[in-house]
Formats: structure tokens, sequence, C-alpha cells
């Protein structure tokens, strides 16, 4: 009887070490995190500069835009030639030195190759998986890649490329997200249109974490214990440069037309799409989807998430230099209005959400607005209003397109329907 209560009590006190061992640890007390306001926004405290997110446009201070028609010199931008030779390599720089960073000279060479082709889709398409390999030898950094063609398909077809999360190692404490191969909702209309869509998940590219530029493809251009110079890259540009890794290997492909690839990202993604087709002209479209703050949000605009968030919560998706910008929104060169211009004459679709005020989404429509008078001086079209149309109404008769939808943070079948609407004068 001893032995089978001293038994009981040793299994008793295993068990209840397992529990305190396998019990989830409370996260420490994040002083920058001050729960939500009345209407559920984050509200959130930049500790460096003591800013806490705004909702109330009575609160939004005047700010002035600089003007993406007007050199630095203050010489006024009279054609598209002066554009092209211009200005617009002079807000490129801008981008490249203070926001995003240079890419650096030494990247490594990105290979290609197909590993699997099958019928997908009902026999409706051929699924093809094709592996990326960024480096040589046994320690070359693999990049997996799902295209769906129309098998029906008599000629190459314009394609839309979705840089989706997921992808990368399994990182220690953390589920594994195996989004990278998420269809998208209008998957069968892209199809039926005849066109294709390939999809790829970031974190094969570039870890999205603190601490983490000594590896993916930033880590393969430093030496040990270096880190970017304060004008290189950060994740974005990293992520914005592997997409024109995959367009070379489109030129490739002879079931793709190279020249009528659009590309799609989300949040995060959303940004490194716009930053994508200001680096590379080969890409026709942009779907940038709540891409928010130092993306298609103007910066100088005081709604939700704001510059100095970013530069405390996301160092590392950004050049060094971004940093001296926290506390000082307006001594910034650009703002989102330019990073959409640097897309032009090409189409750019932008959304947002009504319960997504943290990515401001009216402030993604003023950029949209702002951005025209590039458009029209390229001889294409603007939004075709400065008044916020009403929810749920797309605009998709010019070359900036907007979707202002009902619901969250996310990329919405009418979201994705509108877009393909919109691609569609161009594809």
């Amino acid at each position: 009887m001893n032995k089978l209560i001293a038994a009981a009590a040793c299994a008793f006190l295993s068990a209840g070490l397992l529990a305190q061992t396998s019990a989830p640890q409370q996260p420490a007390p994040n002083p920058s995190n001050l729960g939500s306001d009345a209407n559920g926004n984050p509200l959130r405290k930049a500790l460096k500069t003591g800013h806490i997110s705004n909702y109330d446009e009575s609160k939004v201070a005047p700010y002035t835009l600089p003007d993406p028609l007007v050199m630095a010199s203050g010489e006024r931008v009279k054609s598209a030639a002066d554009w092209r030779s211009k200005r617009r390599p002079e807000i490129l720089r801008a981008y490249q030195n203070e926001i995003y960073g240079r890419i650096p000279a030494n990247t490594p060479k990105v290979t290609w190759e197909m590993t699997e082709a099958n019928a997908a889709k009902d026999d409706t398409a051929t699924m093809r998986r094709v592996v990326g390999r960024i480096g040589e030898g046994p320690s070359a950094q693999p990049v997996n890649m799902m295209i769906y063609t129309p098998k029906k398909a008599t000629r190459p077809v314009p394609l839309i490329l979705l840089l989706n999360f997921g992808g990368g190692p399994p990182v220690e404490g953390r589920p594994a997200n195996n989004t990278q191969f998420n269809d998208p909702p209008a998957a069968a209309d892209i199809l039926a249109r005849g066109w294709g869509y390939a999809m790829v998940g970031y974190q094969d590219i570039q870890p999205d974490r603190l601490n983490a530029l000594n590896q993916g493809v930033i880590g393969r251009t430093l030496k040990p214990g270096e880190l970017p110079k304060p004008d290189e890259w950060g994740a974005i540009g990293a992520w914005a440069w592997a997409l024109s890794r995959m367009i070379d290997y489109f030129e490739t492909d002879k079931l793709v037309d190279a020249k009528k690839i659009a590309v799609f990202g989300h949040s995060r993604l959303g940004k490194t799409v716009l930053w994508a087709s200001a680096l590379d002209e080969r890409i026709a479209a942009v779907y940038s989807s709540c891409s928010g703050e130092m993306g298609a949000a103007l910066a100088r605009r005081d709604w939700g998430e704001t510059v100095d968030d970013m530069g405390q919560n996301f160092p590392y998706w950004f050049a060094g230099n971004f940093q001296k910008y926290v506390g000082k929104w307006n001594d910034m060169p650009v703002d989102a209005h330019m990073l959409i211009a640097l897309s032009a004459p090409r189409p750019v679709f932008i959304t947002g959400g009504t319960g997504d005020q943290w990515a401001d989404p009216v402030g993604e429509f003023k950029a949209g607005v702002a951005a025209g008078p590039v458009y029209k001086l390229l001889g294409k079209n603007d939004l075709g209003t400065t008044e916020l149309p009403p929810l749920d109404t797309p605009l998709t008769k010019g070359d900036i397109g907007w979707h202002y939808h009902t619901g969250g943070h996310a990329a919405t079948p009418a979201d994705w329907k509108a877009f393909l609407d919109f691609v569609a004068k161009y594809f």
C-alpha cells in the first residue's frame, strides 16, 4: 500500500511539473500597447516620441505633401521626358537612400528548376512547382514557387504573381506558417479569364523578424558580424528584389507572357509590391492590398500607424537611414503618393478596409489622388475623383484603381473581383 501511495504521489508531482513546464509563457508587458479605443482600433504608444495613435479627423494636423512634379532644385516638371530623365530618378534615389535602402551589388545568383508538373483544378489547369536556389552549392537557399496556367491556353498567358505569407524554415517556438500556397479567392476566375497565377512564400527569401538581417538573402551579402550600411536594404527591399528574380524566370517560361505580369501583396507585402514595381518596370500592374503606413497611406497624415511606430517595431524592414524620420515625418523627401507615382504610367490598384483604420484607408485614397497628376502628365488617367467614393464601390476606370471594402485587414473576394476587372483593361 505504501508503495502504491508513493507511486501515486510521484505521478501527481510529475504531472504538476509537466503542467508547469508545458504551460505557455505569458508575454512580458508591452509598454507600447495601450489596448484599443471605443471603436476597437489599436492604440499604440511610440516610446521614443510619446506619440499615441490617432483616429480623430479633427486632430489630424495640417500637412503639405512634396509635389511629385517639382524637382529638388525647385524646377517644375514640364514633360513626360522631364519626368523620365530627371524627376523619377530623383524620387527613386530618395527612396533608395532614405527609406527602403539600396540593393547591394553583391546579391547572389538565383537559378530556377521545374521539379513537378501535373494536371490540376479538375483538369482545367496545369500546376508546376518551380524551385529557385539563391546562391550556389549545398548551402543554396531554396525558394518554392507554385504556378497554375490554363490547360487549354494556346499562347503565353498573363500572370498574377502573389507574394504570400509563409515559407521559410521553421522557427523554434513559433507555429509553422504554411499559407504560402493558399489560392487567391479569385483563382477560378483568373483561370477562366485565360490567365495564370503563381504563389511564393516571402520568408523563403528573408526572415520577417528582428535580429535576422544576418540570415536569408541579406545575410548572404554580408561578412560575419556585419550589418547592412545605413543606406542599404532591409527586408522589404529583399522581398522586392526576389520578385524581380521571379520575373527573370518567367522571361524564360514559354507558358507565360512575361510582359503581362501583375504582382500582388497584402499588408507589409502590399508595401513590397509597390517598391518592387518602382524598381522593376517589367512589372505590368500592381495590386497593393491594405498596405498602410510606408505603403500606400500618406505618412504625413497622422492616423493609425505612423512612422514612429514603424521605426520602433519594424526597423529591419527599412534602411537604417529611415530612423532619422521618427518624430520628423515632414522632413521626409517623399510620401506615399510618390511611391505610387513611381509605377506610372503602369496601373496600380489599392485597397483598404473599414475595420482596418490602423492602415489609414482614407490616407491610402488621398495618396492615390495625389499621384494622379503624374499619371495625367504621362497621358494616363487618374482616379477620376478627389472625393472618397461610397463604401464597396470600386473605382476601376482609371489607371489608378481603388476599393474601400466593408471589413477588416484582408484581401477580400470583392477586392479581388474589382482588381480582375481593373487589370482586364491591360490583360
